[in-house]
């Protein structure tokens, strides 16, 4: 076992009555004041292109770990090939009421129905104006996740969306549209052709009337059938979609014995969204950010075997520490 896991993860996780939201934001507060990294982890063989977008290594950190941008310069140093912020939305929010966050350990799992909380994307477009300004751009790409503000209702999901984007334009090495967390009412209906259809058409017109070359993603529910993600593809590729994300969290309970709801992260994923992944990228033939499940380098390296082009963590990152990133980086490197 590692340091962390032997040492800090047990202070961790007894800190504030065990309250894993209290936990997770002053972790964020210690994070911040990291100094910024110059150079990024790059072990020998590790780099690749993806989407046009040069990656150090093919390890990012998830969506949803610091939405707000608040940590920045602590990824890199941690390891972290990519960073994803957010996701963000046009409003700022509280989110859902807590607690909203809940630690499953004996499955190295994470229940979470946090609801998009957040300080909004003009707050995020500030913060990483003023960071580039400070200290010059990230040395990894970074990735904003936008996602539906839970005051606008689906008939104005399109311009709230666009609305972020157009704030955000510029900051970002690639976008991802976020239509597929469980944790705001109706946001996976967004999935469905007709919504995604018109969602994605009016981004693709939003980038090329602001004449961004940023790569816009699409981040899947594990959830779907392989009917709905067959119809999600044929809407991504017909509207140029970059990339995919596979997946978000499951509202499923694969092995788990609780009553929280929300999203569903961490090693019961790991299947389902293996199956994902080998789906999306056989039928689609787009990169993908294999994400759900990875606590292990060969957890990562069965997603690259899928199809995977880079992957991402969460869960695993709380159960395992730092450590976990170098480990998936360098053997990766390796292969």
């Amino acid at each position: 076992m590692s340091l962390y896991e032997r040492v800090i993860r047990p202070v961790l996780f007894r800190f504030g009555g065990g309250d894993a939201e209290s936990v997770h934001e002053r972790t964020l507060r210690m994070l911040a004041r990291v100094p910024r990294a110059r150079r990024a982890y790059s072990p020998p063989g590790a780099g690749r292109t993806v989407f046009g977008v040069d990656f150090p290594n093919p390890v990012g950190l998830a969506a949803g770990m610091d939405k707000d941008g608040r940590a920045l310069g602590a990824w890199p140093r941690l390891g972290f090939g990519f960073v994803e912020v957010g996701t963000v939305t046009r409003h700022a929010q509280p989110g859902n009421e807590r607690p909203r966050l809940f630690r499953l350990p004996e499955h190295e799992a994470i229940v979470n129905r946090m609801g998009f909380n957040n300080a909004g994307a003009a707050a995020l477009a500030a913060r990483l104006r003023a960071s580039i300004d400070a200290h010059g751009p990230l040395p990894v790409p970074l990735g904003i996740s936008l996602g539906k503000s839970k005051v606008t209702p689906l008939t104005g999901a399109v311009e709230d969306y666009v609305h972020s984007f157009r704030l955000l334009h510029g900051l970002g090495s690639y976008f991802a549209v976020n239509v597929s967390s469980p944790n705001t009412p109706g946001l996976r209906e967004l999935q469905d052709k007709a919504h995604l259809s018109a969602l994605l058409g009016a981004l693709r017109a939003e980038a090329q009337a602001l004449g961004g070359q940023a790569p816009i993603l699409v981040k899947v529910a594990p959830d779907l059938t392989d009917s709905a993600l067959g119809e999600l593809l044929d809407v991504c590729l017909r509207l140029g979609v970059a990339g995919l994300i596979a997946t978000n969290t499951t509202i499923g309970r694969p092995g788990v014995d609780t009553g929280e709801a929300g999203g569903l992260s961490g090693r019961p994923l790991a299947p389902r969204a293996l199956e994902v992944v080998r789906f999306v990228a056989k039928e689609s033939g787009l990169p993908v950010i294999g994400v759900g499940g990875i606590t292990r380098p060969e957890d990562a390296q069965r997603m690259f075997e899928a199809g995977a082009a880079l992957v991402q963590l969460y869960t695993g990152l709380i159960y395992h520490g730092p450590g976990l990133v170098r480990a998936v980086a360098a053997t990766r490197s390796m292969s």
